[in-house]
């Protein structure tokens, strides 16, 4: 029992001796966020988020990996904030190959405490647009040209006068550059193929950060992802202009077809939840919101047709409209390219939809060119048994109820079994003629 118990004081004296030197041994912690698409409020929840779980973690540093055309400068300055107001230091990493830090994307990029760029891949083009994706007019965008270069000018002044000279020439000019014209201007500080070059690069590079100077050390770093989560994926999927459009033309037809037969919630309730994604989507891109009335115009068509003495014509003009409304909806002059809706997609859904309603006038003409039979008009042509020979009189089994009826004139003998055809009805009897098979 005695050995036991020295055995175990050991192992705790061991245990107490080694623990600072784990702890000392223990590899740095880099943290990895990807965005590839549009500067949306989601991504700036996901930034934001992140820093704070690097933060929390105690990371080494934050590496964003970005791919991305651009978008508004609100949710842009947010994030501009959020990254400079980091105590973790925060490397952009314009990466994989081909991708491209376009316009708002060029900003978050020299706001990094350190940026790098793989090969084959662009940054620039930072000229300020209207909210709506208008040019802004001549004194407005002067004002905002001068404020986005006052803040390049301040989040370059270290990176020298070319540097310098070259940011504000993406928002002056318009100018875009690749990685190596980038390096070779010191507006990025690496060029390198993928996470695991950059993390050897940025081994003892010195760094800025609200805390001071920070010496990185990345050699050995353990690298973990941090992935977008369900909600911020979903809101980010929603400012896809060509899902808006989708979720716009299912939520209004959904709408309408509730209207049309009201009873049901099914297609109502499919509607408002397609409409309100959609309106968050619209509320985010830049959209010409005029668009909406050829679309309401449209749909107004599509209705009015069914009571219009020629069928087809205004189904063909909805169709028209709905094309119309879409493209300036989402594909008004000025709008950014990645910010508008496919050609091809709008044709096809106009079409489906033109179509759809096609069906339903076809519908409802046959429904208006339908005799209408009630009472004992609806007797007539429906067929059942002669229950006794009938010449001058009889009776006949129709249904679950027993008639008097008599033979038509012309009509083949009947006799008890018979199947007959009501041609008539004179009251409560029916004229009857014999079925033959």
């Amino acid at each position: 029992m005695k050995k036991i118990n020295y055995i175990l004081i050991a192992v705790t004296i061991l245990l107490f001796a080694f623990q600072p030197a784990r702890a000392e041994s223990e590899a740095p912690l880099v943290l990895v966020m990807n965005i590839d698409g549009s500067i949306t409020p989601a991504v700036q929840e996901y930034l934001a988020r992140s820093i704070k779980i690097a933060e929390q973690q105690g990371a080494e540093l934050l590496i964003l990996q970005l791919n991305t055309p651009g978008g508004g400068m609100d949710t842009m300055n947010k994030m501009l904030q959020d990254m400079r107001a980091s105590p973790v230091p925060i490397v952009v990493f314009i990466a994989p190959r081909g991708a491209m830090a376009g316009s708002a994307g060029t900003m978050i990029t020299l706001a990094g405490h350190a940026s790098a760029m793989a090969p084959e891949t662009i940054i620039g083009a930072t000229s300020p647009i209207g909210s709506q994706g208008e040019d802004l007019g001549d004194t407005l965008k002067a004002k905002e040209m001068e404020a986005l270069k006052a803040t390049v000018r301040t989040l370059t002044e270290r990176r020298g006068v070319e540097a310098v000279q070259l940011a504000e020439d993406t928002i002056e000019k318009a100018r875009a550059v690749s990685y190596s014209e980038a390096l070779q201007a010191g507006l990025v500080d690496f060029v390198a193929n993928d996470v695991e070059d950059l993390l050897s690069k940025l081994d003892g590079f010195s760094v800025e950060t609200i805390e001071g100077e920070h010496n990185l050390v990345t050699a050995g770093a353990v690298v973990e992802t941090i992935p977008l989560t369900l909600i911020e994926t979903i809101l980010q999927m929603l400012t896809n202009p060509n899902v808006v459009f989708i979720l716009l033309s299912i939520g209004v037809q959904a709408i309408f077809i509730e209207l049309s037969s009201p009873g049901g919630w099914v297609a109502g309730f499919i509607g408002a939840i397609c409409l309100a994604f959609a309106g968050y989507g619209m509320g985010v891109l830049s959209v010409n919101w005029f668009g909406l009335l050829f679309l309401v115009i449209a749909f107004a068509l599509f209705i009015v047709d069914i009571k219009a003495p020629t069928h087809g014509a205004l189904t063909a003009a909805g169709i028209g409209s709905f094309i119309i409304g879409a493209l300036v909806l989402f594909n008004s002059p000025g709008t950014p390219q990645f910010q508008m809706v496919s050609l091809p997609l709008v044709i096809l859904i106009s079409t489906l939809t033109g179509v759809m309603f096609a069906i339903i006038i076809g519908f409802a003409i046959k429904a208006q060119k339908t005799p209408v039979r009630t009472g004992h008009e609806s007797l007539i042509r429906r067929q059942g048994f002669a229950s006794s020979p009938i010449s001058m009189s009889g009776q006949v089994q129709l249904g679950s109820e027993l008639w008097t009826a008599e033979a038509a004139e012309g009509s083949d003998p009947i006799q008890k079994g018979d199947r007959v055809e009501i041609v008539e009805v004179r009251g409560l009897r029916l004229i009857v003629r014999k079925v033959n098979n």
